[in-house]
């Protein structure tokens, strides 16, 4: 097998970035149409139709359960149910769920004589949820302490966002990012070296032969939405993601068929929804767990019983990471939310401001055992 690196520097980011391609990889020449391959799922159209639930005779009532969906992963509407949700069964949740802030002796105790690694969602952990998401910016007390957490632990940014866009907000050369779901990683230019000292920085794109259909269908969900007011499509590299948060609400079962009729077109893609937006992804073997098995493995914790990875994320894709932890029986993770969800995390904290705080706790419990 012949294998070789490739160094590219991102004048854009400051990030430089190495990976090791050999021909065995996954990441192959951009192709117009991508093969079936290891790492890819070959699956039909019919069956896309089915999964998507846009075909059959009531494919009217099967809309109107998406829009439901819709409707329950708005944080307003969950708020709306909070009120009708028992004192008991809150509590409940909380005691299978407890506050990571309250908890924080007991993970430190976990976590003792252990390599802490940490991977972070953004929007809605390290920043607000806000109407626009080209608005969606960190504090600087944050960045501040993201900054810190990096120095004191090999720390990634995970998201559904691509690399350039989250790095804009992030602004930190510091750290790892996987944009796209983890379909597109790459490694600091700085810092790490005592973890990482063979592979300084990476590159990953398990996705890479879908490029040009990405572009394709964002040029066609643009076209295609344009005339629903406050649609907003975003093309995040190796996925997009159609924002219906500044929609009204009487125009959701509109947008989602509008997105749902271009995306049916593509077998090789898949459509999914998150907090008021859909995303559309390729069909791969990849998500945020996968990324974060990789990055483990790029810092040398791939079969290391002292590692103690903490994953902290509010979104549904998010949760291929905590699942991935408990698997492991290594580490934790974290959901940010208000109210009670279904989740494979084992503690929660409720918004940014408690992200920050547990970060911050985490930081000062580091430099006191240097």
């Amino acid at each position: 097998m012949v294998s070789q690196n490739v160094v590219v520097s991102d004048a854009k980011t400051g990030i430089i970035t190495v990976s090791t391609v050999s021909n065995s990889s996954v990441f192959t020449p951009t192709a117009q149409k991508p093969p079936t391959a290891p790492g890819y799922i070959s699956v039909s159209k019919k069956k896309l139709l089915k999964n998507l639930e846009i075909n059959g005779a009531d494919q009217s009532q099967r809309l109107n359960s998406w829009v439901d969906s819709m409707r329950a992963s708005s944080p307003t509407h969950l708020k709306s149910l909070s009120s009708f949700s028992s004192e008991e069964e809150h509590n409940s949740w909380i005691k299978r769920h407890p506050s990571a802030l309250n908890m924080f002796e007991r993970i430190i105790e976990e976590a003792r004589g252990k390599q802490i690694v940490m991977f972070l969602d953004y929007d809605g952990t390290l920043s607000p949820i806000v109407d626009d998401p080209d608005r969606a910016f960190m504090t600087s007390k944050m960045r501040r302490t993201v900054k810190k957490m990096a120095k004191c632990f090999p720390t990634s940014i995970v998201t559904g966002r691509c690399i350039d866009k989250v790095y804009s907000f992030v602004k930190l050369a510091e750290l790892y990012y996987a944009g796209s779901h983890g379909m597109d990683i790459k490694g600091p230019t700085k810092g790490f070296s005592r973890y990482n000292k063979d592979k300084p920085s990476v590159l990953y794109q398990p996705a890479g032969d879908f490029l040009p259909m990405i572009d394709e269908v964002y040029k066609q969900l643009v076209e295609k939405t344009k005339s629903t007011p406050g649609a907003k499509v975003e093309n995040n590299k190796f996925c997009l993601s159609v924002h219906f948060r500044c929609v009204d609400e009487k125009k959701w079962s509109e947008l989602a068929s509008k997105v749902r009729s271009v995306v049916k077109n593509y077998p090789t893609l898949k459509l999914s929804q998150g907090r008021k937006v859909f995303e559309i992804r390729p069909i791969i073997k990849w998500n945020k767990g996968k990324a974060l098995e990789f990055l483990l493995e790029s810092l040398g914790f791939e079969n290391c019983n002292d590692v103690f990875p903490i994953y902290i994320g509010d979104d549904k894709t998010d949760e291929d990471a905590f699942k991935l932890l408990r698997e492991r029986g290594q580490g934790f993770g974290i959901l940010v939310s208000k109210f009670p969800k279904d989740t494979s995390a084992s503690y929660s904290l409720q918004d940014p401001p408690e992200v920050m705080n547990f970060l911050g706790r985490l930081v000062e419990w580091k430099q006191m055992q240097q």
